[in-house]
């Protein structure tokens, strides 16, 4: 029998890749809309700042600096933001990084780097997050993919690869914890004005103004979350009006 996502889950959730783009916006989003929020990055410092900013809306928020590319005691880590923070009845697998390179070419490294952080390093946060869910009876899980995981971009292998992936694992662990009072949603989003693109492992040249913003995707998120019981939206492309990006 399957078992509806009850109106009564705790109001807390957990976001990863929160200090910066999108996953800072999601955070605020959800500070702003009540919920108390665990946040994930690699760097307190960078936390730190939104932290502040979300405490000043009345919610507890509190950091957390984790590395997600570092499979080595993952698990461990993430077990112990859980037992810190308590509850919760939200997820977002927001953290990532973008890649471009052939794929001919590509080293072994760089193609591990990105599976690393963009696939695996989700699968073991899902494996972390999922008991918790479980025991509380039920909430939602959001995965950021892209709309790279639907289109094939020239260069964007490596990411296109990894965000196809996310895509499948939403779509099997949403079959596998329906039962459990577990909705999965996949947000797709074209291009975002995030600081993405000024990492050094990206080079591309797009005109950032048409993008869409951190804050349209956040509302996004926060829309499939608050969806009545009943409804999941568990798979969604966002894309500028403007264009294909």
């Amino acid at each position: 029998m399957q078992t509806l996502v009850s109106s009564d889950l705790p109001r807390r959730a957990l976001v990863t890749g929160a200090s910066r783009g999108i996953g800072k916006a999601i955070a605020l989003a959800l500070a702003q809309a009540g919920y108390d929020v665990a946040l994930v990055s690699r760097s307190l410092d960078t936390l730190k700042p939104v932290q502040e900013e979300l405490a000043s809306y009345g919610v507890v928020a509190k950091a957390y600096a984790v590395d997600l590319a570092e499979m080595d005691g993952l698990q461990a880590r993430l077990a112990a933001v859980l037992a810190d923070f308590g509850p919760l009845s939200v997820v977002v697998n927001n953290a990532g990084m973008g890649y471009t390179g052939p794929l001919a070419t590509m080293p072994l490294a760089d193609w591990q780097r990105v599976m690393d952080l963009n696939v695996t390093g989700i699968f073991q946060c899902i494996q972390a997050v999922v008991p918790v869910l479980r025991q509380g009876g039920g909430g939602t899980i959001v995965n950021i993919a892209s709309i790279a995981a639907k289109s094939a971009f020239p260069d964007w292998g490596a990411y296109t690869v990894s965000k196809s992936a996310i895509v499948a694992l939403s779509r099997v662990l949403a079959a596998e914890e329906r039962a459990h009072g577990i909705r999965v949603v996949t947000i797709s989003p074209g291009a975002v004005n995030t600081p993405i693109w000024d990492t050094d492992t990206v080079q591309a040249e797009f005109d950032r103004s048409s993008m869409l913003t951190p804050e349209i995707v956040a509302q996004t998120v926060l829309h499939t979350i608050q969806l009545p019981a009943q409804a999941v939206i568990e798979d969604l492309t966002l894309m500028p009006a403007g264009g294909a990006l």
